[in-house]
């Protein structure tokens, strides 16, 4: 006799408690930071040397020596060039610092002529000295950033520093522990729930896998386009700009204003009296940002997730409401996930026939248990 075919379909109440449960998350990530970043950074170094070991594996390698070749060679590339890196930043050190100070004068230099302009056509402006007090304001606050600003920035970044170690010890024991938790997992789960508890596993894994892929490939992509633009405006250093400005617009929206602003302060340096070159660079920033949101990120990371794009816009509002800046970042991976949990285990209470095995195999237990007492 053939049992009807059960298909499940993901309900309000489920999708209520992977939403409320995401909220929760990113509330308990804003305290956890120190160890969520680095494990973050851990989780795109392990998918990245992942492909390096399984082939290993397949060559005949055991999964610790895979681990461990694969570890030493990404820890030899790194270090070796950075050893070969080093001495060019120590001599570039002092000339990082005055070109930081130029491209901020040339920035305000910009800004403050665009405030003139407006003040010749607008007399509102020209009657409330929007330019010269804009310029007073600037000049008290780079007075003012290093007594205020400085210190604490310092010290914030030697408290990070050793923070951001434990990432590639994070990803070792992953590439080389990652079975072994994983058994360890499943061996508390009741046998009715297993085949779903390894299909839970395979599809927690492939989200995050397929997210961080998805997220290097958007910013591979994000990089050329706005190094190409930039080339074409004539910026300098256009495929340095454009790397660094891709990989801040993985902080949704905040790291979009910086890597425009950023993108600005070079255009108006390296041309201040040819202002229509910066505004070039701000519609070239726009153009790209609205290929993101409407192509690229469709392609990438929203195919990996399978997200509806309303969703994804309310969700990354909602992060930053109750995470601030970490929110907007944790958001997409931390909701892709909870989506696949909460989904599992959705599937897993409302099948009758599973929950049915369950509650016969207790029954088995306690039988067997109590038989001997009678």
């Amino acid at each position: 006799m053939n049992r009807p075919e059960y298909r499940y379909r993901s309900g309000p109440l489920v999708w209520a408690a992977v939403l409320g449960s995401t909220c929760l998350l990113l509330f308990l990530f804003q305290k956890m930071l120190w160890l969520v970043v680095p494990f973050l950074m851990a989780l795109v170094i392990y998918y990245l040397l992942l492909p390096l070991r399984e082939r290993l594996i397949l060559a005949g390698l055991s999964r610790a020596g895979a681990a461990n070749l694969v570890s030493l060679g990404a820890f030899a590339v790194f270090g070796g060039g950075l050893a070969l890196a080093f001495p060019w930043l120590a001599t570039q050190a002092v000339g990082w610092q005055e070109s930081a100070l130029r491209y901020l004068q040339g920035g305000l230099f910009f800004v403050a002529q665009a405030l003139y302009q407006l003040e010749e056509r607008f007399e509102v402006l020209a009657d409330a000295h929007v330019s010269t007090e804009f310029v007073r304001q600037v000049a008290e606050l780079i007075d003012t950033f290093a007594a205020k600003y400085l210190g604490s920035l310092a010290m914030g970044v030697a408290a990070w520093t050793p923070l951001l170690l434990l990432a590639p010890f994070i990803a070792y024991f992953m590439l080389r522990d990652g079975a072994l938790f994983r058994h360890f997992l499943i061996r508390a789960v009741p046998n009715a729930f297993f085949e779903r508890t390894l299909y839970l596993f395979d599809q927690v894994d492939r989200t995050a896998r397929l997210y961080f892929q998805g997220l290097l490939a958007l910013t591979v992509l994000d990089a050329l386009c706005l190094a190409a633009g930039l080339w074409w405006l004539g910026v300098s250093a256009p495929l340095l700009l454009g790397g660094v400005t891709a990989v801040l617009a993985w902080i949704p929206y905040v790291g979009s204003v910086l890597g425009c602003l950023l993108v600005v302060l070079v255009a108006a340096t390296d041309f201040p009296d040819i202002p229509q070159v910066a505004y070039g660079a701000i519609a070239l920033f726009l153009v790209v940002r609205l290929l993101d949101d409407f192509l690229f990120m469709p392609m990438t990371v929203g195919r990996s997730l399978k997200l509806h794009p309303l969703l994804t816009v309310l969700m990354i509002f909602v992060g930053g409401a109750v995470a601030g800046v970490p929110g907007l970042m944790l958001v997409l991976p931390v909701l892709g996930v909870v989506m696949v949990l909460g989904e599992t285990v959705g599937q897993v209470v409302t099948d009758p026939r599973l929950m049915a095995r369950h509650l016969h195999a207790r029954q088995l237990r306690r039988t067997a248990v109590g038989r001997d007492l009678y």
